[in-house]
């Protein structure tokens, strides 16, 4: 064949043979290689042949030609074999099957663990010796061989098993919100580590039953190389969990991805009673207790603000049915400092959608307890974001700085000039300083453990009245977790009855029956909320 016309095919066929070659490569600088062998066999064939009846299988004929001949120089022969495991080379001019082999064969390989891939790559893949792999892997010559034999036999077993991608790796789940309880370290909640869908997905593949590296990667459906770091990331801050057997689980709460309006409303139900009773006999308590705290300093003078911030503390701190459960396991302790027990809310379906609650519809969202504390003044504290409040941003927005500006406006040690100008933007966007610099939120005069000290604790006999509705739904709750949450589930279930949710509902009562005046949206700012240090603003 003359030369144009082998030009012309070469050029008709370069993108194809390209193609064909990062197929069969582990790297585009190998496809390049292998391409251009294959063109250099191609072209010469061309030139010494007269005529040719089938371009396509011609040239893919030598296409497979060249690639055999190319793998059996990297210890492979007839396609491709690890150490004795051999595949076949396929003389069709479709390549499918092979192409099909070669993959599964590459997938068993990624499936291998870090240290086995890195000596299977070296030994066939660059040939090198075992000596040299022995010095560049830190191992000695026999744990290099034992590797390889123990490779040879895991892609034996698992080129012959088929591999079945878990529901996750079809379904992934997703989270429609996520939450703490404990200490964010320089504001890092859980979200800063598992704030992608991955991360959710592999915290999840571990939560009903542990798996180890390789597990978790099937079940996702993807190969362990790209998520051992994460996984490694994940462990080292805690939201995996080393068990026996190379395997991990998590301590993550994922919320169940169904729910009950039924259980729901009946829980709802027991709690309002908790709350009309914690109006009747507890409020007086409190109200009593702190009579005689005059230390106090209110933005508009109006006690009743004071009272309110007094007995949801009381209530969320005094009034708890104990469960006696350690749940100190169920923390998670992060490489940045945070140390927090952690909740993941999942896309969730009513299983019972014909259900017809009987209780009108509230605002029972909270976000708190939150405390702040500083160590630069003696500057402490307490917030809960609620419906009551005009606050905005929630935890992530509430900055032990914003109690340290105040109090050096308080005390004098900054005033609004060009120096402190960010000090007092930051006040004022939060609200927390009038345009006229006034302090805009409560103020105690001493400290937290003297103001806690003084609130009482609500008497075991109205626990009581309680206890035992909280702890059968506590244990019918934590069936819906695996067994090793289920102590968390009862713990918080117990303690959370007489929680954030039944003191907004106890405000609801104060305000619904007019004990206390509504709320003016000036007050909003700083309801439920206390600053306490060794010093009032003037007024």
């Amino acid at each position: 064949m003359d030369k144009q016309k082998a030009d012309v095919i070469i050029n008709e066929y370069i993108k194809k043979i390209y193609g064909f070659a990062v197929k069969k490569s582990f790297s585009y600088d190998e496809a390049e290689e292998l391409a251009a062998d294959i063109v250099k066999e191609v072209y010469l064939s061309l030139r010494s042949a007269d005529e040719i009846p089938n371009p396509d299988g011609y040239v893919w004929r030598i296409s497979e030609h060249v690639y055999s001949k190319y793998v059996a120089s990297k210890k492979r022969h007839k396609g491709v074999s690890i150490d004795g495991l051999a595949l076949p080379f396929y003389d069709e001019y479709s390549f499918e099957n092979s192409d099909e082999d070669i993959l599964r064969l590459r997938r068993e390989i990624a499936f291998l663990s870090e240290k086995r891939r890195e000596i299977v790559y070296l030994f066939y893949y660059e040939s090198r010796s075992i000596s040299y792999i022995a010095q560049k892997t830190s191992l000695s010559e026999g744990t290099v061989k034992w590797h390889l034999n123990k490779a040879r036999n895991e892609l034996k077993e698992g080129f012959n098993m088929e591999r079945r991608i878990g529901k996750l790796g079809l379904n992934p789940v997703k989270y429609t919100g996520m939450g703490h309880g404990g200490s964010p370290a320089d504001g890092k909640g859980p979200e800063y580590y598992i704030g992608n869908r991955l991360e959710i997905n592999i915290c999840y593949s571990v939560y009903f039953e542990p798996k180890t590296k390789e597990e978790i990667a099937e079940e996702l459906g993807i190969t362990p190389v790209y998520i051992e770091d994460k996984i490694d990331y994940l462990e080292k801050n805690g939201f995996l969990v080393p068990t026996s057997g190379g395997k991990y689980t998590t301590y993550v709460c994922f919320r169940p991805e169904t729910y009950s309006l039924e259980a729901i409303e009946a829980r709802q139900k027991k709690q309002l009673e908790a709350a009309l009773m914690l109006a009747e006999k507890y409020v007086p308590m409190v109200r009593e207790a702190i009579k005689d705290m005059t230390d106090v300093y209110i933005p508009n003078g109006n006690r009743e603000l004071f009272e309110a911030a007094a007995i949801f503390y009381a209530i969320n701190n005094k009034c708890g049915i104990n469960a006696n459960i350690d749940i100190s396991k169920y923390y998670i302790k992060t490489t940045h400092g945070s140390d927090y027990l952690v909740y993941v809310n999942l896309e969730q379906t009513c299983s019972d959608p014909e259900y017809q609650p009987t209780l009108e519809k509230r605002n029972y969202w909270s976000c708190g307890d939150m405390t702040r504390w500083s160590d630069k003044y003696p500057v402490y504290s307490w917030s809960v974001d609620t419906k009551f409040c005009t606050r905005k941003g929630a935890w992530q927005n509430n900055l032990t700085e914003d109690y340290e500006y105040l109090y050096e406006v308080m005390s004098g040690a900054i005033k609004d000039d060009a120096a402190s100008k960010e000090k007092f933007e930051r006040l004022r966007e939060r609200n927390f300083l009038t345009e006229d610099g006034k302090p805009n939120i409560m103020v105690v005069k001493g400290t937290h453990k003297e103001f806690a000290d003084k609130l009482p604790s609500l008497p075991e006999e109205y626990k009581q009245e309680f206890a035992k509705f909280a702890i059968e739904s506590a244990m019918i709750e934590a069936k819906k977790y695996p067994a090793h949450m289920q102590d968390l589930i009862v713990s918080t279930e117990i303690g959370g009855f007489m929680a954030s949710f039944t003191s907004i509902m106890t405000l609801d009562v104060l305000y619904s029956t007019k004990v206390f005046k509504p709320l003016t949206k000036e007050e909003g700012t700083t309801a439920t909320l206390l600053m306490f240090c060794d010093i009032l603003p003037t007024e």
